[in-house]
C-alpha cells in the first residue's frame, strides 16, 4: 500500500527569515558586484554567490539567537566579502594543498589560468586544445604554447580558420561562416596541417 504525502504547512518561521533576507538581497547583490567589479564576469557572478551564501548563514545565526535588531545588509556583506577574499567558503573548509581553493592559492602564492578565457589585449578567445589521452601534462602544456605561437604566425584568415577547426567545428560549418566552399576549407585544411609540420619541425630544431 501506497500512503500519499501529505502536504506540510510552510514554517512560519522559514517564511519570516526568507522574506526578511529577501529584503536584504538587492544591496548585498550591489555591495558584491562592486567588491569583486576587478574580476572577470564569470568570477565576479561566482563570487557574489558565495557573498550571498556567506550572509544567510550569518543572518540564519543572528536569527537564530534573537538577535534581528543586528541584521542588516551592509554589515553582513562587508563581513561576508572579507569571508570570501580570505578564501573562507560556506560547506567548504579551507585546504591548502587543494589547487581549486582561493585560500591555497593565496598561502602558497600561485593561480589558475583558464585556457578558454577571452584575450581582451587580442580580441578573441584562447581555445582549448583537444588531449591526446596517452599525452602527458608537459606535453600537453607545450602544444598548447606551441598552437598558440604558430596560430600568431598565420595570416588572419587562415588564423581564423584553423581556431574553428581546432576547436572541432566540421568542414560545412567553417565554410558556412567564411562563405567558402567545403572543397576550399578542405584544401585549407591540408595546408594548415602542412605549415604546422613544418613549424613543429622548426621549434623542434630550435
Amino acid at each position: 500500500m501506497i500512503a500519499a504525502a501529505c502536504p506540510q504547512e510552510p514554517d512560519p518561521r522559514a517564511r519570516h527569515y526568507a522574506a526578511k533576507f529577501l529584503r536584504l538581497l538587492p544591496l548585498i547583490q550591489q555591495l558584491a558586484h562592486r567588491a569583486f567589479r576587478r574580476h572577470p564576469d564569470e568570477e565576479r557572478e561566482e563570487l557574489t554567490a558565495e557573498v550571498i551564501a556567506n550572509c544567510w548563514a550569518a543572518f540564519v545565526r543572528l536569527m537564530d539567537a534573537n538577535r534581528e535588531e543586528r541584521v542588516f545588509a551592509t554589515p553582513l556583506a562587508r563581513f561576508a566579502i572579507r569571508q570570501v577574499r580570505d578564501g573562507r567558503r560556506v560547506g567548504n573548509p579551507r585546504n591548502v594543498n587543494d589547487v581549486w581553493s582561493a585560500y591555497a592559492q593565496r598561502r602558497q602564492g600561485f593561480c589558475l589560468e583558464r585556457l578558454d578565457r577571452y584575450d581582451r589585449r587580442e580580441r578573441r578567445w584562447k581555445q582549448i586544445l583537444v588531449e591526446a589521452r596517452n599525452a602527458g601534462p608537459a606535453d600537453t602544456a607545450c602544444i598548447r604554447i606551441d598552437f598558440d605561437q604558430w596560430l600568431r604566425c598565420l595570416p588572419s584568415r587562415p588564423r581564423r580558420v584553423a581556431e574553428k577547426l581546432a576547436i572541432g567545428e566540421t568542414t560545412g560549418d567553417v565554410a558556412r561562416k567564411f562563405r567558402l566552399s567545403s572543397g576550399r576549407i578542405s584544401q585549407m585544411r591540408r595546408e594548415l596541417r602542412w605549415n604546422w609540420d613544418d613549424f613543429q619541425g622548426d621549434a623542434a630544431a630550435v
